[in-house]
């Protein structure tokens, strides 16, 4: 027990440092949103996430997202859209699918088309209806940023996007994600030169230096426990031995000759098959004797 309390303390500091990172971001997947019917009806504040479709079948749902101010908005850009022409992606300017949509987009929408989406609320209300029927191709890919105008005369707090000049949380940046829909958040010169256009550099050193230190930890309890059986292992050889030598070597066995100790007391003159009178006669004849 006590080798697995370092390795379930490590796990948890790992997952831990895992998830913050990945906070800049949230990551949700179309399958698993729709397929819990009560998150549907959560209203998730987010400031950046994506959202993932992969040639999910039957789906009827429905997903709201709402800004953490009502000062903001939100812009939907894709980065990935193929959707089937009996498939439809709703996404509507508000809380509620209830209104006519923004935008009703199906195979003959490509994201070119498209381009990027802003909604005038801090909510935005995406409706996902699926047939049975589709392509692994078939699917898309949606980045949804909570942004905000800034004021002329106090400006961006966080971080401002380039073409567009509207506010995003700096938090955003340098995660390998494009949110400002230019690439401005990305910029491997300007704000994150060590990153390679592969997301933040220190995320993956992280990541990367907790793993290994998880493999290390496996391996040396792997080893502790391997050294603890061969050590319980010899020292249970050693006892046989004694024994094999104390009780004269065994039926016809010869005694080990590197083992030269004697266990005290009776291991040393054990009784025979038929009682301990029998191993030693001569003593009990002179105490008869007398």
């Amino acid at each position: 027990m006590r080798a697995r309390e370092p390795l379930a303390l490590l796990l948890a500091i790992f997952y831990a440092v895992n998830y913050t990172f990945a906070e800049k971001s949230k990551f949700y997947y179309m399958e698993s949103l729709c397929k819990d019917h009560f998150l549907q009806r959560q209203y998730r504040k987010l400031d950046g996430g994506v959202l993932w479709s992969r040639n999910e079948r039957n789906l009827d749902c429905t997903v709201t997202f709402q800004t953490h101010s009502i000062l903001q908005r939100f812009m939907l850009h894709f980065d990935l859209l193929q959707l089937d022409c009996n498939d439809h992606l709703y996404v509507y300017d508000g809380a509620h699918a209830t209104a006519p949509p923004k935008a009703d987009l199906s195979c003959r929408n490509t994201k070119q088309q498209v381009g990027a989406l802003f909604t005038r609320s801090n909510f935005v209300t995406l409706k996902y209806v699926t047939d049975n029927w589709g392509t692994d191709a078939n699917g898309f890919k949606l980045v949804i940023t909570a942004v905000k105008d800034p004021i002329p005369e106090h400006g961006c707090k966080e971080f401002r996007c380039k073409q567009r000049e509207f506010c995003v949380s700096a938090d955003l940046t340098c995660d390998g994600v494009d949110h400002c829909a230019d690439g401005s958040d990305e910029d491997t010169v300007a704000l994150c030169p060590e990153s390679g256009g592969s997301g933040s550099s220190s995320t993956w050193l992280v990541v990367a230096g907790g793993a290994g230190l998880l493999l290390a930890l496996i391996a040396a309890t792997l080893g502790c426990c391997l050294c603890r059986r061969r050590a319980a292992n010899r020292r249970t050889h050693l006892h046989l031995q004694q024994m094999n030598v104390s009780n004269g070597g065994g039926a016809g066995a010869a005694p080990d000759p590197g083992v030269g100790t004697r266990l005290p007391g009776n291991w040393a003159l054990p009784a025979g098959p038929r009682g301990y009178s029998v191993a030693r006669p001569g003593r009990l004849r002179a105490r008869a004797a007398r």
